[in-house]
């Protein structure tokens, strides 16, 4: 069977294929009888053998892609003004994909992940038909607050409105972050109502993760969602130095990722060579590392060198150059400098 499960939640997709392993069947055997390809680089024949291959003393196998779909985005840069003979292979290339997906053997679980994908992408255009398609945006406020509450209360726990509300606010929607928020914060309440002070005194990653959806805006060009994290996180009491050096962190982050990713070095090293022990500052790196041209990241690291240069000279203070910083950077976006 062919599944297809698309969007920018990525807890919401892996808790989705963590659901079709369970429906595979024995956990023991499905682990050697598993095969993840990357589908940015995957050849057919690559493809095909994975699919083929019969499962070893187990009724099932699981193959998963991921990166496949974006492969055959329209509009990316590598579908942009290609020479003919260019455009004909990527052709080829399209349709024998596109069969060697839609011959899965029946012994097959295939599971194709993607992002951002859109409706005129011709794969999953041609996939649509045959396979089980499932999307998981992002979520609204009020899908958020939902969600929040019924993990509260699959915990045994319960929160109040207001605390649901703040959860919102420091966390946002990203749901790694939040699910691990929201089982820390039923432990710490003990059976009693979740409030908020409970919030404020629990949720650790909250500037953190603010400071990676500033990131985003400022990079994708929303000026007016920048600002508003900002003036969020200043609220909260973040230091605009401190802002600063997290901000530089993070871009500092993403370029190293992108650098050492073209040399291929495995996720691993990638990590021990930068030192991260936290997962969720790895993840949401190489996510970004994926979205920003190189160009464009140098341009945002050195106008954050000229703001902390701006605050230790004197020029303006901290609050107002970080305001003038993520200004001028979110009209800009993530275009190449």
């Amino acid at each position: 069977m062919l599944h297809v499960l698309l969007g920018e939640d990525d807890f919401s997709i892996r808790q989705a294929l963590e659901e079709i392993k369970k429906g595979i069947g024995d956990a023991t055997a499905l682990m050697s009888n598993t095969t993840s390809l990357d589908g940015r680089q995957v050849t057919t024949d690559q493809l095909q053998a994975a699919c083929d291959a019969v499962p070893f003393l187990a009724d099932k196998r699981l193959v998963i892609v991921e990166g496949l779909l974006e492969r055959f985005e329209p509009g990316g840069r590598d579908n942009r003004r290609k020479p003919s003979r260019q455009q004909g292979n990527k052709q080829e290339e399209f349709k024998a994909i596109a069969d060697a997906v839609k011959r899965v053997p029946q012994f097959t679980e295939l599971v194709l992940i993607g992002g951002r994908i859109s409706d005129r992408n011709p794969l999953l255009r041609e996939l649509s038909a045959v396979a089980r398609v499932r999307a998981f945006p992002l979520l609204k406020e009020p899908q958020l607050r939902q969600w929040i509450e019924k993990r509260v209360a699959a915990a045994g726990g319960s929160i109040s409105p207001q605390a649901v509300g703040l959860l919102v606010r420091f966390v946002g929607n990203d749901l790694w972050i939040m699910a691990g928020e929201v089982d820390k914060l039923v432990l710490f309440a003990g059976g009693r109502s979740i409030e908020e002070a409970d919030i404020k005194a629990v949720v650790s990653y909250a500037q953190e993760a603010s400071v990676f959806s500033m990131v985003d805006a400022i990079l994708e060009g929303r000026a007016a969602a920048a600002q508003g994290l900002l003036q969020q996180l200043l609220k909260q009491g973040a230091a605009p130095a401190h802002l600063l050096v997290m901000l530089s962190r993070q871009v500092r982050i993403i370029f190293q990722i992108r650098e050492m990713r073209g040399r291929r070095m495995t996720r691993n090293e990638i990590q021990n060579r930068l030192g991260l022990t936290s997962d969720f500052v790895l993840r949401k790196a190489w996510e970004q590392a994926d979205r920003y041209t190189p160009s464009r990241l140098r341009a945002v690291y050195h106008r954050l060198l000229e703001a902390d240069l701006s605050i230790k000279t004197g020029k303006y203070d901290g609050e107002l150059a970080l305001s003038i910083l993520v200004a001028e950077l979110g009209q800009r976006g993530a275009v190449s400098a």
